[in-house]
């Protein structure tokens, strides 16, 4: 079975989309629609028939050329059931744990809700990726537009739980602002202080920051590092619960 081949590029102002091609089918699934024009004319660059836009969630910098996308293409838009009625031309609705095709590729639905409440993510198992769209990010986190922080931590950690070499492909090019914070809630971590020079090099070459890896965001992510004990104490808050931990930490991200 050949291996899917991802195309991620920059669509609007920093909001990424990402192609997935199947060559044994010749399916192509675009994750997220910011705009339709950008994303049509990488298409027609790769010479790839569009037929699903996998959906995140309802924002309308994620679906807002899904419907002009589906009347040029005829593509099947998949989302979140519980969110049916705000994602544009849905015809799929998918559920946490429930399983599609892409071609020969499984692709498991993961319900992450925080940022909003019918925020999904997508995990390929076989290809060893999953599209966290604005639940995780490089070096952060959704805000809580319609979630908790109890929410949002147990969705975390429904991603936490993925295998450590899993790439993560996330919906905004947000890493350099995302560590300045990051730094300065765990200035002692090395290998984020790593991570933060790494980025600013590509930002300056003019290259994504991601795909990033789910063990690169355990070891340098402070919205996936509640327990660590410099993180506590920067807060105040050591020995207290990891969901109230990451509530703080997102309340200070808010503000910083």
């Amino acid at each position: 079975m050949t291996k899917p081949i991802f195309h991620q590029f920059i669509c609007g102002e920093d909001n990424f989309c990402v192609l997935i091609h199947d060559p044994d089918s010749g399916m192509t699934a675009a994750v997220d629609t910011p705009d339709a024009e950008p994303i049509a004319r990488e298409l027609r660059a790769k010479g790839w028939t569009l037929t699903h836009l996998l959906t995140t969630h309802h924002h309308y910098d994620h679906t807002d050329g899904h419907e002009e996308l589906k009347a040029e293409t005829g593509a099947t838009i998949i989302g979140a059931g519980n969110d049916s009625a705000r994602i544009p031309g849905l015809d799929m609705p998918v559920a946490d744990g429930e399983r599609f095709t892409l071609g020969r590729h499984t692709v498991e639905v993961l319900e992450t809700p925080g940022h909003t409440r019918g925020a999904v993510c997508y995990w390929l198992p076989d290809a060893g990726v999953v599209f966290t769209g604005d639940t995780l990010f490089s070096l952060g986190c959704g805000r809580l537009f319609e979630g908790d922080g109890q929410m949002m931590w147990n969705s975390l950690q429904k991603l936490m739980a993925l295998p450590p070499e899993t790439h993560i492909y996330c919906g905004h090019e947000y890493t350099e602002a995302n560590g300045r914070f990051a730094l300065a809630v765990e200035p002692g971590n090395a290998a984020l202080q790593q991570r933060v020079a790494e980025a600013k090099v590509l930002r300056s070459d003019g290259k994504a920051t991601v795909p990033t890896t789910l063990a690169a965001e355990m070891a340098q992510n402070p919205f996936l590092r509640p327990s660590s004990s410099e993180i506590q104490a920067a807060l105040g808050l050591s020995g207290q619960p990891l969901a109230t931990i990451f509530t703080e930490l997102r309340r200070r991200k808010d503000h910083f």
